[in-house]
């Protein structure tokens, strides 16, 4: 060990827990008894058994649910890659915080708490196509109030963003971690025209070329062209891991914070779902490369965690249909012979 501060975040990774299999198992046994033909709520069957594996418990359900939303500003902003103003971070802020927003009404209809986490929005970080976002010290710090936002008693931990210029430091990571030309991450973010899509283009590009060539370790891409809400967001998962608790990643932008953890290790996400297939850049070549499924794909590319909130509801819908139907034998119904 040589005592840096993203010493504590790799064992933390080497030591997360394993699926509880025993919990998986009994899930199954059930399954095989209710009033169904074998396999024929597909995908349902598949996330209680997941849900199963995280809770590590028989009968898994989503009573605690929580939102929440981590908000950050970022320098590169200033180079013309978004179609909105960086005033946007802190308006859309309060616009969460008075009930307005997308997510709010979302959270509403399915009864789940939210949360919002400002991650000094008035300090942007570094422009990433001229120095690194965070020294290894402010990354880990980052990293360490995320693990410290995840709430003891939530059973299901939906992560969503907010953050003017954050689509394009995503494009950055997943450029850096996978190689390719960076047109091939991006994409519109909040609508950018053809100027601004060459602006984020040559963003992308810069910063990364920044990094040199070699192999590149997912916490030193995260510090160099990071953000302070992907930062964040990391540690939420790793938190959630070590608590039992299964994580929903929303779209394009919170889905950089689980590709930098399974470039460290692909068993580290192993408790997270991909709620949606974003529109933006090349999420579904992402998500491909996680060996994930996205649950749902409705044209999405707003953040603030509303596709991990639909995805979510889908997720409690097969804890309940799992734990609320009954046996053959409760129903008095004849099996297959």
């Amino acid at each position: 060990m040589s005592g840096l501060p993203f010493d504590d975040f790799r064992e933390l990774i080497r030591s997360m827990p394993g699926p509880d299999e025993a919990s998986v198992d009994a899930v199954r046994a059930r399954n095989a008894q209710l009033t169904k033909p074998q396999g024929s709520l597909g995908r349902l069957e598949d996330l209680a058994e997941w849900l199963a594996a995280w809770q590590r418990v028989e009968r898994p359900a989503v009573r605690h649910p929580m939102v929440s939303i981590f908000a950050a500003s970022h320098g590169v902003a200033a180079k013309g890659v978004s179609a909105f103003p960086v005033e946007v971070n802190f308006q859309m802020v309060a616009n969460f915080t008075t009930g307005g927003a997308a997510i709010n009404q979302l959270c509403k209809s399915y009864n789940y708490g939210l949360k919002v986490f400002e991650l000094a929005l008035e300090v942007p970080t570094p422009d990433i196509t001229e120095e690194d976002a965070f020294d290894e010290a402010g990354c880990a710090a980052t990293m360490a109030f995320g693990m410290e936002s995840v709430a003891g008693g939530t059973d299901l931990l939906m992560l969503g963003e907010m953050g003017i210029g954050n689509t394009t430091v995503a494009a950055a990571i997943y450029h850096a971690l996978y190689g390719g030309e960076a047109a091939d991450w991006i994409g519109r973010g909040t609508g950018v025209d053809d100027a601004g899509l060459t602006r984020k283009r040559d963003a992308v590009a810069a910063a990364v070329t920044r990094l040199g060539k070699g192999e590149r370790d997912g916490l030193e891409v995260l510090r160099r062209v990071g953000g302070r809400e992907i930062a964040a967001m990391a540690g939420a998962i790793i938190a959630a891991r070590h608590q039992n608790i299964p994580v929903v990643v929303d779209g394009y932008v919170v889905t950089a914070a689980a590709a930098v953890l399974h470039a460290l290790d692909p068993h580290s996400i192993d408790h997270v779902q991909i709620a949606h297939a974003s529109v933006e850049g090349a999420h579904r070549d992402v998500i491909a490369r996680l060996g994930k499924e996205a649950i749902v794909d409705l044209g999405f590319r707003l953040g603030e965690g509303t596709g991990a909130a639909i995805a979510g509801s889908i997720i409690r819908a097969a804890a309940d249909v799992h734990a609320g139907m009954a046996t053959f034998a409760e129903a008095g119904v004849a099996n297959k012979g």
